[in-house]
């Protein structure tokens, strides 16, 4: 490999991913969008309620990395607030086994969710048959629904059965997941201040 090959990645994936933010920050969907995430949640943790949040692969990382900035901390000291990721391998491995993959997070969803509480569902391509499966479920036990996604929203968004979608921009999981990680960092940043006001 040549060094010119390395450094024309560089360029061209530092490129690609500036274009991606400047789209979804001029974006006054994206925004509106953001902005009712944030406020349910921010109403759910108020009420005593808590975040659930599920995704597949690398978005379960993400889940995962939302879940304990909540629990632990963002940027200051504050109060522990509610927040589980599906992420536990003996759920998973025993629920993908009995009853199929398609139900590993909608059986915690079940088991987990109360009314008022909110599901936030991570997805690239809005198609996962265990991430639509969580969200009905979400929705049938009266929790508010939250999904970020990508390229067109898939399946998911084309169902409307979400309370608050956001779709980012890009083609490829790892250019949305990007984008997702940001999304979740600012949320945490929004909620933070919301309920901690300095």
């Amino acid at each position: 490999m040549s060094m010119h090959e390395p450094e024309a990645i560089f360029r061209s994936g530092m490129t690609g991913a500036s274009s991606a933010l400047q789209a979804i920050a001029a974006d006054a969907g994206s925004l509106r969008a953001f902005a009712g995430i944030a406020v349910a949640i921010c109403r759910a943790l108020r009420s005593g309620n808590k975040v659930l949040v599920c995704g597949n692969g690398g978005s379960m990382c993400d889940a995962m990395h939302f879940a304990e900035e909540l629990t632990g901390r963002f940027r200051q000291d504050r109060p522990a607030l509610a927040a589980i990721a599906i992420s536990d391998a003996s759920h998973i491995t025993c629920v993908g086994n009995d009853y199929g993959f398609e139900h590993v997070f909608s059986r915690a969803v079940e088991a987990l969710g109360q009314p008022g509480d909110v599901l936030i569902a991570l997805s690239t391509s809005g198609n996962s048959p265990n991430i639509l499966r969580a969200v009905e479920t979400a929705r049938g036990a009266e929790l508010v629904t939250v999904a970020l996604l990508g390229k067109d929203g898939g399946m998911l968004a084309a169902g409307g059965s979400c309370h608050h979608m956001l779709i980012v921009p890009g083609e490829t999981s790892d250019r949305i997941q990007e984008l997702h990680m940001l999304v979740l960092h600012l949320l945490v940043e929004a909620i933070e201040a919301e309920l901690f006001p300095r």
